[in-house]
C-alpha cells in the first residue's frame, strides 16, 4: 500500500459482563493514546489519521491488546477511507463545519 495519508474511525463494543464496558474502552483508547497516530476520541468512535501501515497497525494493537488482556468479546466496527493518489485528512472533509463559539 502507498505511504499517504488515510483516516479511519475505529469503534470498541465490548460485549461483557466483568466490568463496565467503557472501562474495556478506556484501555483501547490508552493504546491509541501511546502511538504515533494522530487520533481524535469521539462520543461513538475514535478517528485515527496517519499512514495506511500505521493505521492498520494500530487496529490491530487495539484489538490483540484485548484479546491478550481477555476480554471475553468485542465488536470492532471500522471505517477506513484511502485515497490512491494522495492524503484523505479529517481536516479536509470537517474543517468547513468548524465553528469559532457553540451558539447557545
Amino acid at each position: 500500500m502507498h505511504n499517504y495519508i488515510i483516516n479511519a474511525s475505529i469503534q470498541i463494543i465490548p460485549v461483557v459482563t466483568d466490568k463496565h464496558p467503557y472501562e474495556w474502552v478506556d484501555e483501547a483508547i490508552a493504546i491509541i493514546q501511546q502511538s504515533n497516530v494522530k487520533y481524535e476520541v469521539g462520543p461513538f468512535a475514535t478517528v485515527l489519521e496517519g499512514t495506511y501501515t500505521d493505521v492498520m497497525g494500530l487496529i490491530g494493537e487495539v484489538n490483540e491488546f484485548l484479546y491478550q488482556r481477555e476480554c471475553s468479546e468485542w465488536i470492532t466496527n471500522l471505517q477506513i477511507q484511502i485515497r490512491c493518489k494522495g492524503d484523505i485528512t479529517g481536516a479536509e472533509k470537517t474543517d468547513k463545519f468548524a465553528v469559532s463559539e457553540i451558539p447557545y
